[in-house]
């Protein structure tokens, strides 16, 4: 086994390591050093390993076996091939950059050092997924992230509304997780192993399996188990009420596992499994109609965020529901493109988000901004590329990812397929309105921020409270050189990997495609050149609905800002849906957590205070009471008393023994 395989994970852990249990002793200087060090190292193990796949060698093998149970083998191991590699240089490369931005970031916190630690470990973790060459594994590192996010949302726990977030977050990702579990205990119950080689060799067998007592498919009740897991971590449709909230957190977090990893953890779980899916047009229509409704309704809530995060995060969801569609037509090749690309470039707009706030003294409220390009030209200019990149401009990396989702669902004959291509071609001109609206309120138009005497903070830390008019300025090198280095790949990486990884043979033997299921096939047979392709898209419904996209949103918020407030007015009744977010936090309250609250409340009254305290406590102590009530008439204290007992027993035993003979 190649040593740099080891490297790639564990050089991460040490640093979190290092950061978490000595951060007192090596300090600020030295907790940063030594989480970025061990980020640094595992992206280049990462770049090494990735030019040795690409040269043919590939690796799946066991580490160690913990515990065998008959054939049942529980092991730590890794598989190495094009997906693996692909996802390490993903989140290794963009880890590195919020590691580096972070120093800007958090310079004034009192949890440095733990912050470091925390971004660390969940490197490790997610790397541990993706590396993984079983269920349980895949398991260990899904729970890891989980857990780790919950830390990180929760960073300031002296915060109410950041406490809430961490555990809204924690409940919804354990819902997705029941599911996640069920589905791998139905695929280790038939299969008889959890190693993935084992399992995909027997798919086929699999195929023809019902559900014990029902005609239910068995394949496609495990592959909607496990995507039901894919739903709570890639926030999918209901399960995606945990991820606006999930802004609470300091801004590099929301860069790290809002963009490149944990919410990316669903998308490559499905990829992994597309051996099981393909065999399952039920599962396959689920997860295409579960991501049609994210990319199109996440998108709406989009257009009327004020908070300059929220509508990033809103972004990543519908985006999210763009590579769920690409997984529901078998056009897995293009889900893990497009998640490539997203990294970069929704890493760079969070980040950047992350710039405006620390140059607006940690205003959030996009209302408060304008003009901002003067006082912050590379956080503008990296902005506006990450947003163009969002939109799908021809020639940017978001273009060739996105235009190719919609071309595979153009292509796709399932049943599903008509209403996912309105939801993905609709959803273009969404993006580009609610992106462009946020990057003209934030750096072009009238400087309102002068006209803010007072604000307190809008979702960030709470020492950050400022007072009177705000100066805007630049970010220091630290925050601005990561924003220059993902703003390259957020322009040039789509045009350079489009044809190895959609046309070529870079997936080959890694992801399995139906022969039926002809997307893949059909944009290899218009596909001819990322020019060419870039050229043709000019004369396309999505370039010329995302143009109208971006000229609507200036002519609301630069030329004609009166309209959205006639807009706001004529259709007040779909605002406060969009500003409820369709009350799905309100549903769950009021039926998850009401009925969980009444389930508790009903059990403490009846179960804890009538049957516990009241029959089993309580009771017992007043019968042992009643009872020595009685007793204690016989325990008088007098002899006489005692002599007249003894003569009484004495006489009874003689007539009982007379009686019996």
């Amino acid at each position: 086994m190649n040593p740099l395989y080891l490297i790639v994970p564990f050089a991460p852990l040490v640093g979190a390591i290092l950061a978490g249990f000595f951060g007192k002793q090596i300090g600020r200087a030295g907790a940063h050093t030594a989480t970025i060090a061990g980020v640094a190292i595992s992206l280049i193990a990462s770049i090494l390993v990735f030019m040795d796949v690409m040269e043919g060698n590939t690796f799946n093998g066991t580490l160690y076996e913990w515990a065998v149970v008959g054939t049942l083998v529980f092991e730590v191991g890794f598989l190495i091939d094009t997906l693996t590699a692909t996802m390490m240089l993903v989140v290794t490369s963009v880890s590195l950059m919020v590691h580096i931005y972070t120093i800007g970031y958090m310079e004034e916190d009192e949890g440095y050092q733990r912050f470091f630690s925390y971004i660390s470990l969940f490197t490790f973790s997610m790397l541990m997924l993706v590396m993984s060459n079983n269920f349980l594994q895949l398991f260990f590192g899904w729970e890891a992230v989980g857990l780790v996010s919950y830390l990180l949302i929760g960073f300031w726990y002296t915060k109410p509304t950041a406490i809430y977030a961490n555990l809204k977050a924690f409940l919804v990702n354990r819902v997705g997780d029941f599911g996640f579990i069920l589905g791998i205990g139905l695929i280790m119950a038939s299969a008889g192993s959890m190693n993935y080689a084992e399992v995909f060799a027997q798919a086929d067998n699999l195929a023809v399996q019902t559900m014990p007592g029902t005609d239910w498919p068995l394949l496609a009740v495990a592959c909607i188990c496990l995507f039901i897991g894919a739903m709570g971590k890639s926030a999918q449709f209901p399960l995606h009420v945990w991820l606006p909230d999930s802004m609470e957190g300091p801004t590099p977090i929301s860069a790290l596992i809002h963009a490149a990893t944990m919410v990316t953890a669903g998308i490559f779980m499905v990829s992994r499994m597309s051996p099981l899916f393909e065999l399952s047009d039920i599962a396959l229509n689920f997860v295409l109609v579960i991501g049609s409704i994210t990319a199109l309704f996440m998108g709406f809530l989009g257009i009327i965020q004020n908070d300059i995060k929220r509508v990033v995060a809103y972004s990543t969801l519908s985006q999210l529901g763009y590579m769920t569609v690409a997984l529901g037509v078998s056009a897995y090749p293009v889900a893990i493109f497009h998640l490539m690309t997203h990294a970069f470039f929704k890493a760079l707009l969070f980040l950047g988000a992350g710039s405006v706030i620390i140059g607006m003294h940690h205003d959030q409220d996009i209302r408060h901004m304008g003009g901002l390009w003067k006082y912050m030209p590379i956080t503008w200019l990296t902005s506006l590329l990450g947003s163009l990149a969002l939109i799908g401009t021809p020639f940017f990396s978001g273009f060739y990812s996105k235009d190719s989702i919609i071309e595979a669902v153009h292509f796709s004959t399932l049943p599903a397929a008509d209403f996912a291509y309105f939801a993905v071609v609709a959803g273009v001109f969404i993006t580009a309105f609610y992106s462009f609206r946020m990057y003209f309120l934030v750096f072009h138009g009238k400087e309102r921020f002068h006209d803010v005497q007072h604000h307190d903070d809008h979702g960030d830390d709470d020492h950050h409270a400022h007072h009177g008019p705000v100066q805007p300025h630049e970010s220091r090198w630290v925050v601005t050189l990561p924003l220059i280095l993902l703003a390259i790949p957020s322009v040039i990486i789509g045009y350079i990997a489009v044809e190895p990884m959609l046309h070529g043979t870079f997936f080959e033997g890694v992801i399995t495609i139906s022969p039926e299921h002809g997307a893949m096939a059909g944009l290899s047979s218009i596909f001819h050149g990322a020019a060419a392709m870039g050229v043709h898209s000019l004369q396309t419904a999505p370039f010329w609905l995302a143009l109208g996209g971006v000229v609507a949103a200036a002519v609301c918020y630069l030329w004609v800002p009166a309209i959205p407030a006639a807009f706001m007015k004529a259709l007040k009744p779909v605002h406060t849906l969009l500003d409820n977010k369709y009350y799905m936090d309100k549903f769950n309250e009021v039926v998850f957590a009401g009925g969980a609250r009444g389930l508790g409340e009903a059990l403490w009254k009846f179960g804890d205070r009538m049957l516990i305290d009241g029959l089993l406590v309580n009771g017992s102590a007043k019968l042992v009471g009643l009872i020595s009530g009685v007793v204690r008439f016989a325990q008088s204290g007098f002899i006489y008393h005692y002599a007249f007992a003894m003569i009484l027993g004495v006489l009874a035993m003689i007539i009982s023994f007379i009686t019996l003979k």
